[in-house]
C-alpha cells in the first residue's frame, strides 16, 4: 500500500491506480467527463485538473489531469487548492460555450452528469454572449435518441461504441474545431449494446427513445431493484414506473455479473409489459370475469373427481413454480421445457456440481487472459457474456505492457500499444458470429465436430482424454495453439451452453477446463441457458413434459394447470393441440396472450416482472431477487399469489400457512435442498434501517398529491408492502441500503448515474456490504471423471439436412419479442443451407425450400452460406412465422421453388 497525502491528510491506498479514480475511491468530489470506470483515462476534457508538489517544502506545484496521473508512494496533492479549483471553473465554461441552456427541456435534466459537475466546479453565470455552433441531429434507429448540440466532446461515446462493444457505425468526425459524434450517415445504430450511450454520455446527446415517448423526470419515476428476464445471465436492473405504467429499464451496477453495461434486448425488450394485448382480466369459458371468480372456479375444478397436474416454466420465478409443485404434489408437477433442453440443463449443472471448475462470472470472462468460446453465439444467446470477451481480448497484452511502463487504466497508450492485434480469444461455432473480430482463430463446424475439436484441444492437456483421430493439418495446427494458449494463461475460461442441444460440445468444454484446473486453480467454465430461469427450474426439479402429455393420454390427468408457460414453444404443435384438446379443464396463469392460452378453459392474468416479487437463478448458480416495481391494476397479480388465494380456497394444509413472499420462500428453501439459501438473498421484510423502509421513490419525487386528482381530490394512501422492507413512497431512509435493495443511485451533488461511485466499496468494485445475489452453485470434486467418449465426424445424408437451431438477440426471446420497438430488429422466418448443398441440389437466388420434420412440412426463404458444413441447416428460433421444431433432426429435403418477394421500406420507421 501507498501512503499519499491530500490537502495534508494523510490516506493508504493501493499504489498503480490513477490519481481520479483514487480520490473518488476515497469519497472527494472532483469532476470529470472523459473518464469512466469501465473505460478508463484518456485525458480529453482536461477537467479533473489537481495540483500536485515535489515534497512537503513545495508551496507552488504543479496542475496535472489526475485521471492521468498515477498513484504513488509519498505523493502530495490539493483538490482544493486555489488554482487547481480556477483552472476546472475555466475548463467546464469552455466546454459549456456551445452547450444549449435547454436544461428545462432535455432528456437528462435534473439526472445529468454534466449539471452536477458545472454546479461541483462553481461555475454559475455564463458570459459567452455570442452565436452558438449548432448541428443536424441524425436518425439512429427505434432505441436512442441524438440531440448533437449538447456535446461537449468527451469521447466517452466512441470509446465505448467502437473500443469496448466493438461497433463499427459510430464515430467521431472532425474539422478544425467542429467535432461531430455520429454516422457517416443517419440509420439503425447496429450494435447490440447501442443504449449504454444513453448512461455512458454525461450528457443529454444520446438519450432513451422509448422513454421520451412517454417522457417522465427520472426524480419522479417509482424505482425498485430488478433483474433482467430475456437471457441467462441475470443482469441486475433498476426499473422506473409512473402512473401505473412501466417507463424505463436502466442498468443496475452489480460487480460481478453486469458492471455498468447491459444489452439492448435486457434495456428495450420491456414494452411486453406495456403491450396492448396484456392480459389483464380474468377468463372463464369465453367470458372476461374477475380475479375471484375465475380462482374459485379453479378451487371447484381442483375438488375431488378431476385429475391435476401442474406444469411449470423457465420464465416463471422459483416461487411460483415451487407454489404450483405444492398444489398440485411432486409426483403430479412436470418442469415445462422440452426433454432435450431439460437434459441438457441438467446436464451443465452436474459438470458444475461434480467438477473441478467454478462457474465463471462475467467478471472472470472480463478479466480471464484466454477465452475459449465453444458452440456458442453469445451475442445472441447471452449478449452481455459476449461484451465481457471482447474486453477480454486486451487481458493478454497487459503483463507486456505494464513492463513497459504504462498502467492498465491508460486506455490510449494501451491501445495503441495494441492496435490491430488481437488477444487469446478462440471462438469454434457453427457459423460466423460478431465476435469473430475480436478472435485470435475461429473454427466452424457441425456440432459433434466441434465436440472433437474440443476433445482435441483437451487431449494436448491430458493424456487420460482419447486422441481425435482424423483431423486435417490446418485443424491440428489451431487446436494446438489454442491449447498451448489455454495452458500459458493465468486466469482461462471456457464457454459452452445448452444452444446447439449438443452434450458432446458441452463434455468437450468441461474436459478442457477441468484439464485445465489440474495445471491451474484460476480456470473457470461458463455455461449459457436458454432462459432466465432454466437454472432454477432445473434445481428444483420435476417430471419431463412428455410424461405430462403422456398422463393426459393415458387417463391418468385430465385437469393441467400451466404456470406462465407456452407449450407450443416447447413441444410440437400437433402435439400440444392433441393433448390440450383431451384435457377436460386447462387452467393458464400468463401475462401475454399466445397459442396455450387460446386453448384454456380458464385465463389468470400474471403479474410480469414488474409487478412481481420473486427470485431467479442465473447460469452461474446465482440466486437474486427481483422486487415489484409497482402494484398492479385490473385482476393482475403475481401467479404465486394466485396459487396461494387457491390453496386457502381448497384448505390446502401446506399453502393455507404461507400468507406472504417471505415464509414462502422460507418453505421453499427448506424443501428443496439445492436451493437451499435462497430465503437470504435479501433481507426479510421486517428489514429497517433507524426504524425506516427503504423508498423506492427519490426525496425529489414529485405530484403524488396531484396524480390522480383527476379522480379524487382526497388522494388515496400509498400501498403499503407486506413482502419487502421498501415503501411506494418517498419518505424513508436516505443512506445507503442493502446491496439487494438499492432502487436508485443518488448522493448529494451526485444525480446522474455516475452517483454509483458512491455506493462501492471501491470506484469499479464490489457494492458496499457485497454484490447482491448467494451462489448456490460450487464445485465439490477435486478429480472429476473425464469424459472419454469421442463423437463421430459429422457425415451429409442424401435427400436430408442436419438441422439445427440459430439464435437471434432480437426475436428468440418470448417476451422480448413483444416488445413493439424491438420488433423493428427482429429478422424474417428464413433457413440457411451452405453454398456447397446449394449447388448439389440446384438451388437458385430467391427460391424457398420445402422440407418434412417429424411428419410436418415446412417451407421457408432460403439464405446460403460460405462456412456452413455441407448437410447442414440453420433455422432461427423462436421467430413467428417458425412452429416449434424438436432439433436438432433430419429433415426430409420435398422441393425448392421461387419465394414471394417482399420489399421492406427501412425509412417507414424514421418517418412517423
Amino acid at each position: 500500500m501507498a501512503i499519499i497525502f491530500i490537502d495534508n491528510k494523510a490516506y493508504e491506498v493501493p499504489p498503480g491506480r490513477n490519481m481520479l479514480e483514487t480520490c473518488l475511491t476515497l469519497g472527494f468530489d472532483l469532476p470529470y467527463f472523459c473518464w469512466h470506470p469501465a473505460l478508463g483515462s484518456v485525458g480529453a476534457c482536461r477537467q479533473c485538473a489537481v495540483k500536485v508538489y515535489k515534497d512537503a517544502d513545495d508551496k507552488k506545484g504543479r496542475l496535472i489531469m489526475s485521471c492521468m496521473e498515477p498513484v504513488t508512494d509519498k505523493q502530495r496533492i490539493s483538490i482544493v487548492d486555489p488554482e487547481a479549483k480556477e483552472f476546472r471553473e475555466h475548463v467546464i465554461e469552455w466546454l459549456m460555450t456551445n452547450h444549449p441552456h435547454d436544461c428545462a427541456v432535455c432528456d437528462e435534466g435534473g439526472s445529468c452528469h454534466l449539471q452536477d459537475m458545472t454546479v461541483m466546479t462553481g461555475h454559475n453565470y455564463r458570459r459567452f454572449q455570442y452565436k452558438k455552433r449548432t448541428h443536424q441531429n441524425q436518425y439512429l434507429g427505434p432505441f436512442v435518441n441524438h440531440e448533437m448540440n449538447r456535446c461537449i466532446q468527451c469521447y466517452r461515446c466512441v470509446r465505448f461504441y467502437k473500443d469496448t462493444a466493438g461497433g463499427k457505425d459510430l464515430d467521431v468526425f472532425a474539422s478544425r474545431g467542429n467535432v461531430y459524434f455520429g454516422r457517416s450517415e443517419e440509420g439503425v445504430l447496429e450494435n447490440e449494446f447501442s443504449g449504454n450511450l444513453t448512461e455512458v454520455c454525461p450528457t443529454g446527446v444520446f438519450t432513451d427513445k422509448t422513454l421520451k415517448e412517454h417522457y417522465t423526470r427520472k426524480w419522479d419515476l417509482t424505482m425498485a431493484p430488478s433483474v433482467c428476464h430475456h437471457c441467462s445471465l441475470g443482469c441486475n436492473t433498476i426499473a422506473g414506473e409512473r402512473y401505473g405504467e412501466l417507463r424505463v429499464i436502466m442498468n443496475r451496477y452489480h460487480g460481478e455479473v453486469n458492471g455498468y453495461f447491459i444489452c439492448d434486448r435486457g434495456r428495450y425488450g420491456y414494452q411486453h409489459v406495456t403491450a396492448p394485448d396484456r392480459i389483464r382480466k380474468a377468463q372463464v369459458g369465453d367470458k372476461e370475469t374477475d380475479r375471484h371468480h375465475a380462482l374459485n372456479e379453479i378451487a371447484r375444478v381442483y375438488g375431488p373427481g378431476n385429475k391435476v397436474i401442474g406444469i411449470g416454466s423457465p420464465r416463471a420465478s422459483l416461487q411460483s413454480n415451487f407454489a404450483l409443485k405444492t398444489l398440485v404434489g411432486k409426483d403430479n408437477f412436470y418442469h415445462g421445457v422440452s426433454d432435450e433442453e431439460h437434459r441438457l440443463t441438467e446436464f451443465a449443472i452436474r459438470i458444475l456440481k461434480d467438477g473441478s471448475v467454478e462457474a465463471a462470472t462475467i467478471k472472470d470472462v472480463e478479466h480471464a487472459d484466454a477465452v475459449l468460446v465453444l458452440g456458442e453465439d453469445l451475442t445472441n444467446t447471452a449478449p452481455r457474456m459476449a461484451l465481457a470477451v471482447r474486453q477480454a481480448g486486451k487481458q493478454s497484452f497487459l503483463p507486456s505492457i505494464n513492463k513497459i511502463g504504462v498502467p492498465s487504466w491508460n486506455d490510449a497508450a494501451v491501445r495503441e500499444v495494441i492496435q490491430d492485434k488481437t488477444g487469446a480469444i478462440f471462438i469454434a461455432t457453427l457459423e460466423p458470429t460478431k465476435l469473430d473480430d475480436a478472435a485470435s482463430d475461429v473454427y466452424r463446424g457441425a456440432p459433434d465436430d466441434l465436440g472433437r475439436f474440443g476433445q482435441a484441444i483437451a487431449h494436448l492437456m491430458e493424456e487420460a482424454i482419447p486422441e481425435v483421430s482424423g483431423l486435417t493439418a490446418e485443424t491440428r495446427d489451431i487446436v494446438e495453439r489454442i491449447a498451448v494458449a489455454l495452458l500459458r494463461a493465468d486466469r482461462p475460461v471456457i464457454i459452452s451452453g445448452t444452444s446447439l442441444a449438443n452434450q458432446s460440445v458441452m463434455k468437450a468444454a468441461a474436459n478442457i477446463a477441468w484439464a485445465l484446473h489440474k495445471k491451474n486453480s484460476h480456470a473457470r467454465l461458463a455455461f449459457t441457458f436458454s432462459e432466465c430461469n432454466s437454472m432454477g427450474l432445473a434445481l428444483m426439479g420435476g417430471r419431463r413434459l412428455d410424461a405430462a402429455f403422456d398422463a393426459v393420454r393415458n387417463g391418468h390427468a385430465d385437469t393441467v394447470i400451466i404456470m406462465e408457460n407456452d407449450l407450443y414453444r416447447h413441444s410440437r404443435k400437433e402435439l400440444a393441440d392433441k393433448i390440450l384438446s383431451q384435457c377436460k379443464n386447462v387452467i393458464v396463469f400468463d401475462c401475454l396472450p399466445n397459442g396455450t392460452t387460446q386453448k384454456a378453459s380458464i385465463v389468470v392474468p400474471a403479474g410480469t416482472f414488474a409487478e412481481s416479487d420473486g427470485t431467479m437463478v442465473n447460469n452461474e448458480g446465482r440466486a437474486q431477487r427481483f422486487f415489484q416495481v409497482f402494484e398492479p391494476a385490473n385482476d393482475i397479480q403475481e401467479s404465486w399469489r394466485s396459487i396461494l388465494n387457491i390453496g386457502d380456497l381448497v384448505s390446502h394444509p401446506r399453502l393455507m400457512k404461507w400468507k406472504n413472499f417471505e415464509e414462502l420462500t422460507k418453505a421453499l428453501a427448506e424443501e428443496e435442498p439445492l436451493l437451499s439459501g435462497v430465503d437470504k438473498v435479501s433481507p426479510p421484510a421486517d428489514f429497517r434501517v433507524a426504524g425506516q423502509r427503504i423508498p423506492r421513490e427519490p426525496h425529489r419525487y414529485s405530484g403524488r398529491t396531484a396524480m390522480q386528482a383527476n379522480i379524487n381530490v382526497s388522494e388515496p394512501k400509498p400501498p403499503e408492502d407486506n413482502d419487502s422492507g421498501m415503501s411506494y413512497t418517498m419518505e424513508g431512509y436516505r443512506g445507503i441500503p442493502p446491496s439487494s435493495m438499492i432502487p436508485f443511485f443518488w448522493s448529494p451533488g451526485w444525480n446522474s448515474v455516475q452517483s454509483v461511485n458512491k455506493y462501492q466499496q471501491e470506484v469499479g468494485g464490489p457494492l458496499s456490504g457485497g454484490d447482491p445475489g448467494l451462489r448456490l452453485i460450487h464445485c465439490t470434486n477435486d478429480s472429476p471423471k473425464f469424459f472419454t467418449d469421442i463423437p463421430e465426424q459429422f457425415k451429409p445424408m442424401d435427400g436430408r439436412l442436419w438441422l439445427l437451431p440459430s439464435h437471434h438477440i432480437f426475436g428468440s426471446d418470448e417476451l422480448s419479442a413483444r416488445s413493439a420497438v424491438l420488433q423493428e430488429r427482429i429478422p424474417k422466418a428464413y433457413l440457411i443451407i451452405s453454398e456447397a448443398s446449394r449447388v448439389e441440389m440446384g438451388i437458385h437466388e430467391g427460391e424457398e425450400l420445402s422440407f418434412e420434420v417429424a411428419g410436418r412440412t415446412y417451407s421457408l426463404p432460403l439464405k446460403f452460406s460460405a462456412t456452413l458444413p455441407k448437410g447442414v441447416a440453420v433455422m432461427p428460433m423462436g421467430i413467428d412465422g417458425i412452429p416449434y421444431v424438436d432439433l436438432p433432426s433430419w429433415a426430409l429435403v420435398k422441393e425448392h421453388h421461387m419465394a414471394e418477394v417482399v420489399t421492406v421500406d427501412v425509412n417507414a420507421k424514421k418517418n412517423q
